[in-house]
C-alpha cells in the first residue's frame, strides 16, 4: 500500500484530513516490513480507526466508511488537473494523462483486503469501518453526496470508468470544500488571509415559504439569476423594517440555485477588512458566490464601511464577474444620520460638513439594486398568517380564532410583521393551539 501512495503525484499531496492515508500507508510499511511492535501496530490501527469514524460521522456518511473516505479524498483535492477540470478547461494532454495514474491507484485503494493486517494484530476494526451502519436521522449533507459518488466509484468497470466519473464529478459538482458545501463563514488566518469555513445546513428556507414580498423577491431572483448566468448584474442592498424578510429572502436564494453553482459566504460588519481577501480565495472558481453581510449599518465614529467601499469601487485588482455583494438593513442609507449632519458649516472639525455626509451616503448608493421591505398592513398580516397556517399546520381552527389569536400575539411580540407571523404560527405548531398567547 504505501508504495502505491509514493507512486501518487497530483493527488500525492495528502494534508488535512488526508494525512490518516499516510498515516495507513506508514502502518502498512511497519507492518509489512516487521520490527515494530505488535502491541505498537495495534495501538496506531485502532487510532487511525477511530479517526476514519470520528470524520465519517462529522461528514454525516454511512456504509463503507473506507471508500467514502477515499472518495472525500478525492473529492477535496485541489490539484492541476481538478481545478482546470472545474473551469471546463480541456480535459486532455500531460495532466489528463498524470490524472489517469493517480486514479488508477485509487481504485485499487477502493478494494484494499485489510484482512491480512487484521489477522496479524488480532482485530477486525477497518472491516467493521467497511459495513457500517449509521444511527438513524444522522445522514445529511455533504455525506449524501459523497456516498452516492463511492458508491459509482466503486461500480466502476474500470481505471477509465472510474477516471471518468470522477472527472464528470467534478464538471458538474466542482471540488473541495465548494463542491460539497454551500455556505460558508469566514475565518482570519495567523497569515492575515481569509479562509473559509463550511457551515452546516440548518432549517432550510425556501422562497416559496417567504409570504407577502412577492414583488421584491422577483427583483432579487432577477439579479441572481443574472449572476449565475454570467451576465452582467449588481450589488444588492436590501432595507426596510425588522422582520419583514429580508434576510430570509437572501437566504432561500441558496437551497434555490445551489445546483446551479450559487454559493454563499457570511461576513459579519466586524470583518469587512476581509472583504478583499475573501474574494481573492474565490477568484477563478467556477461558482457563482454572494458575500452576503446581514444587518449592515454604522455609527457616526465607525469607520468599517470605507473597506466596503474600496471593494464596491474597485482598483488594480478588479472584483470578477462572479462575485456581488449582498446586504440588509434597517437604514436606507447604511449610516445614522443626525441634523448636525445637514448643516453645512461645522467650525468644531470640518469646514464643510456636508462633504461628510455625502461621503457616508454615496456608500448605500453602490449598490446597484435597492430593495424595500415595507411592514405589512393589518390585512396583509392576516394574510401572511393564514397562508403560513395552511402550509405547517394541521388544525381545525376557524379562520376567525386563528386571526383572533394572531392578533394577539402581535400586540405582545412587535407588531405586525412576516417575523411575527412565523412565530406565532411556530407557537401554534408547539400543541398550544387553543392557548393564550403571551
Amino acid at each position: 500500500m504505501y508504495e502505491k501512495l509514493a507512486d501518487l503525484l497530483l493527488y500525492g499531496r495528502l494534508e488535512g484530513d488526508g494525512a490518516v492515508l499516510t498515516e495507513l500507508g506508514d502502518l502498512w510499511r511497519d507492518w509489512q516490513r516487521g520490527g515494530a511492535p505488535r502491541e505498537e501496530l495495534l495501538r496506531r490501527a485502532h487510532g487511525l480507526a477511530r479517526r476514519l469514524l470520528e470524520l465519517a460521522v462529522g461528514w454525516g456518511l454511512d456504509g463503507n466508511l473506507w471508500q467514502g473516505y477515499l472518495t472525500y479524498v478525492l473529492i477535496g483535492d485541489e490539484n492541476p488537473y481538478t481545478l482546470s477540470v472545474e473551469r471546463r478547461e480541456d480535459g486532455g494532454g500531460t495532466l489528463s494523462q498524470l490524472a489517469r495514474r493517480d486514479l488508477a491507484i485509487f481504485r485499487q485503494l477502493f478494494t484494499l483486503d485489510f484482512g491480512p493486517l487484521e489477522t496479524e494484530l488480532g482485530t477486525d476494526c477497518f472491516s467493521a469501518l467497511c459495513r457500517y451502519q449509521a444511527p438513524a436521522g444522522t445522514e445529511r449533507e455533504p455525506g449524501r453526496t459523497v456516498e452516492k459518488l463511492a458508491g459509482a466509484l466503486a461500480g466502476a468497470a474500470s481505471d477509465e470508468e472510474f477516471f471518468q466519473r470522477l472527472t464528470e464529478f467534478y464538471r458538474r459538482r466542482g471540488l473541495g470544500q465548494l463542491g460539497l458545501y454551500r455556505a460558508f463563514r469566514v475565518r482570519e488566518t495567523e497569515r492575515g488571509e481569509a479562509a473559509l469555513e463550511p457551515v452546516a445546513d440548518g432549517e432550510e428556507m425556501t422562497l416559496d415559504g417567504l409570504v407577502g414580498c412577492q414583488v421584491q423577491k422577483e427583483e432579487l431572483l432577477a439579479n441572481t439569476r443574472a449572476l449565475l448566468r454570467g451576465l452582467p448584474c449588481n450589488d444588492v442592498l436590501l432595507y426596510g423594517d425588522a422582520g419583514t424578510g429580508k434576510s430570509s429572502s437572501v437566504r432561500a436564494l441558496l437551497p434555490e440555485f445551489a445546483r446551479d453553482g450559487l454559493r454563499m459566504i457570511e461576513l459579519h460588519k466586524h470583518q469587512l477588512r476581509l472583504l478583499a481577501p475573501a474574494i481573492a480565495a474565490v477568484r477563478d472558481r467556477n461558482y457563482a458566490f454572494i458575500l452576503f453581510i446581514d444587518d449592515l449599518s454604522f455609527e457616526e465614529s465607525e469607520v468599517e464601511y470605507k473597506f466596503l467601499k474600496s471593494v464596491m469601487d474597485g482598483g488594480l485588482a478588479s472584483r470578477p464577474g462572479n462575485v456581488r455583494i449582498y446586504a440588509t438593513s434597517n437604514r436606507r442609507h447604511l449610516i445614522r444620520e443626525t441634523w448636525k449632519d445637514r448643516g453645512d458649516m461645522e467650525y468644531e472639525n470640518e469646514v464643510h460638513r456636508s462633504d461628510t455626509m455625502e461621503e457616508k451616503l454615496s456608500l448605500a448608493a453602490r449598490f446597484g439594486v435597492s430593495i424595500c421591505y415595507n411592514t405589512p398592513n393589518r390585512q396583509e398580516y392576516h394574510d401572511i398568517v393564514r397562508a403560513l397556517a395552511a402550509r405547517q399546520l394541521s388544525t381545525d381552527m376557524s379562520q376567525e380564532e386563528l386571526l383572533l389569536l394572531a392578533d394577539r400575539w402581535e400586540i405582545r411580540h412587535g407588531g405586525v410583521s412576516g417575523r411575527t407571523a412565523q412565530q406565532f404560527i411556530h407557537y401554534l405548531a408547539g400543541g398550544n393551539r387553543y392557548g393564550n398567547p403571551g
